[in-house]
């Protein structure tokens, strides 16, 4: 009953937003409430969107609703997606401006069931996220050669868990820690980290479609620079921030808890650092779109180069 319930207020949620759309800007993460996205809670609860003279609402998907389809059609003004996400989609003609690049590093990873490499589990069944966000593992199996079945599910872990699947796809800030929690993974037993591996690319990011963008250019902007005060603030005041995380995840009934969400935090602003420099710096790298665009090239991902003045606003 509480999942209807949860599902009908989001439904009502995004439905409110839809028709204020004209007088707000409306952004949506690409999940639940969870401290993934404390910047954002925390630029609309210390009034920086306001000082910016915007007007946000902050609206999250249903479980069976992906946020590439609320930008492609222009129900939201703006989305938060990993970078190799906006790629395919702008490969497949849906052109896109990177408003603020939130996460520097890689936080995917394969957990094995066994223990030991994941690759050397034969026709392994792998969960991935039913939302999509899987192109960098599909890449790497590709280039390993790795004969595995790909489980689309809206919760990775639970199969997981069940023992339905051998390896699942997980993030370092969220299904890593829920595992432990749970007692079925050491620290680093069957633990396959990209970033380790030579498949560090930047992840998480704020993107408009570019028609909405040549549309809201002026509001679009001030969007980003009260986002960035909003994750500058939350890594100087973690404490605070954990807080506002909390009152978000309290008002959605997420099933989570106040431990998850303060290891979610921790290790979402250090994705934000940057590999080379150390710094916060926001900015995406170069780089980074290059190689993320070969590997996806190389996969069949990709039909045609993406190039990274193509994301810039």
């Amino acid at each position: 009953m509480k999942r209807v319930l949860f599902g009908l207020f989001l439904a009502l949620t995004v439905s409110a937003a839809a028709q204020t759309k004209d007088d707000t800007f409306v952004f949506m993460p690409q999940w639940y409430a969870q401290a993934q996205f404390a910047g954002y809670y925390v630029a609309q609860e210390k009034g920086f969107y306001a000082e910016e003279g915007i007007q946000v609402d902050i609206v999250h998907p249903l479980t069976t609703q992906s946020v590439q389809s609320q930008i492609i059609e222009s129900h939201v003004d703006a989305v938060s997606l990993p970078l190799a996400q906006a790629l395919e989609m702008i490969g497949n003609g849906h052109p896109l401006v990177n408003l603020l690049q939130t996460s520097m590093n890689s936080a995917m990873m394969f957990i094995s069931r066994n223990g030991g490499d994941p690759f050397q589990i034969p026709k392994a069944k792998v969960t991935s996220w039913l939302a999509g966000y899987d192109q960098l593992a599909r890449c790497i199996a590709s280039k390993e050669h790795w004969n595995c079945e790909w489980v689309k599910s809206a919760s990775s872990v639970n199969l997981f868990i069940a023992g339905a699947v051998d390896v699942t796809l997980a993030m370092s800030f969220n299904e890593y820690y829920q595992l432990r929690q749970a007692g079925l993974i050491g620290s680093g037993n069957g633990v396959y980290r990209f970033s380790d591996h030579g498949y560090n690319i930047q992840q998480d990011g704020v993107y408009m479609s570019r028609r909405a963008y040549s549309k809201k250019a002026n509001t679009a902007q001030a969007f980003a620079r009260a986002s960035r005060r909003g994750w500058e603030w939350a890594a100087a005041h973690p404490d605070e921030t954990l807080d506002i995380v909390m009152q978000y995840v309290k008002r959605y009934r997420i099933p989570t808890n106040r431990i998850l969400q303060r290891l979610m935090l921790e290790e979402t602003l250090r994705l934000q650092l940057d590999p080379d420099s150390g710094d916060r710096s926001f900015r995406l790298r170069k780089d980074m779109v290059e190689k993320a665009d070969r590997m996806m090239m190389d996969a069949g991902i990709l039909k045609r180069e993406v190039r990274y003045e193509e994301l810039l606003p």
